[in-house]
């Protein structure tokens, strides 16, 4: 309901939020959002969220091209020009994917570093010991879910740049290449090609699982 709630505000808050991004003022988009009711952990979740989602669809993006490059590498006649447009097409929309991935682990990683801060110093603020020692003993696991969360994402974003590079070199050889016998020097990459990608299907598929773990824990908390 809260994350609704937030959807439905947030071209109240788009404006400020834009400027104070661009002018790097997190403390002020923090304060603007924490108006409204969000503060930094439902932020954390909701970009844990996006991320997750962009990796999602990066997935699927990588299997989809893995697909076509196959197809084309397997060419049996055809229009070639039509053929390397089609690979161009996958591995642009394959990088663009990547990008969305990148920035939201960066978004995640820029929440996440303010939160445990604020809540460190807030540790000091309690009177009570046993609520202090309480929420110190939440900070810590919150941080060793974290940990696992990041670390996944992390080693499934380094699986990406090896997909791509061998895209990218499939296409560009095509391009000054376009005939049946460059087609054929390019299939013995195709092995490698999905070695690779299944390596970073299963990467992504662990960073999912982790980021689906992570939201269930926060949100029980």
């Amino acid at each position: 309901m809260k994350k609704s709630i937030f959807k439905n505000r947030l071209n109240w808050v788009i404006a400020t939020g834009v400027v104070c991004l661009l002018g790097g003022c997190e403390s002020t988009y923090y304060k603007t959002m924490e108006t409204i009711g969000y503060h930094k952990r439902d932020i954390m979740v909701d970009r844990v969220q996006d991320a997750r989602d962009a990796q999602e669809e990066a997935k699927d993006q990588f299997e989809s091209a893995l697909e076509k490059f196959s197809t084309v590498l397997n060419f049996q006649g055809g229009d070639l020009e039509e053929k390397y447009d089609q690979l161009k097409t996958e591995y642009d929309a394959s990088e663009k994917k990547a990008q969305a991935v990148r920035l939201r682990i960066d978004e995640v990683e820029d929440v996440a570093e303010d939160l445990f801060v604020e809540w460190q110093e807030e540790l000091n603020q309690y009177t009570s010991s046993s609520l202090r020692k309480s929420s110190s003993r939440k900070l810590a696991e919150t941080k060793r879910q974290y940990a696992k969360l990041i670390g996944a994402m992390k080693r499934a974003e380094q699986k990406i740049d090896p997909v791509l590079d061998a895209f990218r070199d499939q296409v560009l050889y095509l391009k000054h290449n376009l005939n049946a016998r460059a087609i054929a020097s390019l299939q013995s990459e195709l092995v490698s090609i999905e070695s690779d990608v299944a390596k970073l299907i299963r990467e992504m598929e662990a960073s999912i699982r982790e980021a689906n773990s992570f939201i269930s824990s926060m949100e029980k908390t």
